[in-house]
């Protein structure tokens, strides 16, 4: 067959298959927004009507329930393959920092859907958002914009036997492997006495990663995978602690599944 009537030919599938997975990520990007959404509605009066400890197993719970049936919608419609098996071995583990790498917007639903009652450290602005910000407070997540109250509140709940998902880059990965690591993760382990269990989560896709255009389409399905890394006893000194950490997550995502992050926009 003529090569160009076979480019010609090829070209039809090419924008069917375009439209298709673009309808999907729109629709996972959809259906979070509108589950979140619903979600609000019900933890607002839950909120004032449920004492503390129970909004919160409660808030806790419904996310991570919520978040299972999200990401298996994701698997259904062919969006996306998950392997976060690893992070079954946590469950009822007693407290500690969970600590994984931060390649991607998705990343703390795929650890809240395997590892129900765990707290969560927040960007401000996530839990100031009508449409995630209430479910979030019933569930007594934690706000990252006040330091010494971040870290307060984050002992508290480690010393009451929750895990705590902390990111210690604080925001997606600008350059792989991984970003700085900011000090906070080891100030909560040192006060609270807790360890730090490190987790490698990697990815064959730029997808929500830092700078990616939300037009784009990713090529589908993407492949989302989670290991566990080393377990960190409580340190004694933050400073080295860091320089450890940090060491200890470049080894291990040295030839990792794990694209580079989109570059920045630039402000010229």
């Amino acid at each position: 067959m003529n090569e160009d009537v076979m480019t010609h030919e090829a070209r039809p599938h090419s924008r069917v298959r375009g439209v298709w997975d673009m309808s999907r990520v729109f629709f996972g990007l959809g259906l979070l927004g509108g589950m979140g959404l619903l979600w609000s509605l019900l933890a607002v009066p839950l909120y004032y009507l449920l004492p503390r400890k129970t909004g919160l197993v409660f808030g806790r719970w419904l996310i991570h329930s919520a978040f299972r049936v999200y990401l298996r919608t994701l698997s259904l419609i062919g969006a996306c393959r998950f392997d976060l098996g690893a992070l079954d071995e946590l469950r009822g583990q007693p407290a500690m920092i969970v600590a994984p790498n931060h390649p991607s917007l998705i990343d703390a639903v795929l650890v809240i859907s395997r590892l129900p009652g765990l707290s969560c450290i927040m960007k401000s602005s996530i839990v100031d958002n009508p449409s995630l910000g209430a479910g979030a407070r019933l569930a007594r997540y934690i706000r990252n914009d006040a330091l010494r109250s971040m870290i307060h509140l984050a002992v508290a709940d480690l010393r009451a036997g929750h895990h705590l998902l902390l990111f210690p880059e604080g925001t997606r990965t600008a350059r792989r492997p991984i970003g700085p690591l900011r000090g906070s993760v080891a100030l909560i382990a040192k006060q609270a006495r807790v360890p730090v269990q490190t987790v490698f989560i990697e990815t064959d896709s730029p997808f929500l990663a830092k700078g990616w255009p939300l037009r784009r389409r990713p090529q589908l399905p993407i492949t989302y995978r989670i290991r566990l890394g080393r377990r960190f006893d409580p340190p004694h000194d933050a400073q080295a602690f860091l320089a450890e950490l940090d060491a200890y997550f470049r080894e291990g995502l040295a030839g990792a599944m794990l694209p580079e992050p989109m570059p920045e926009p630039s402000d010229e």
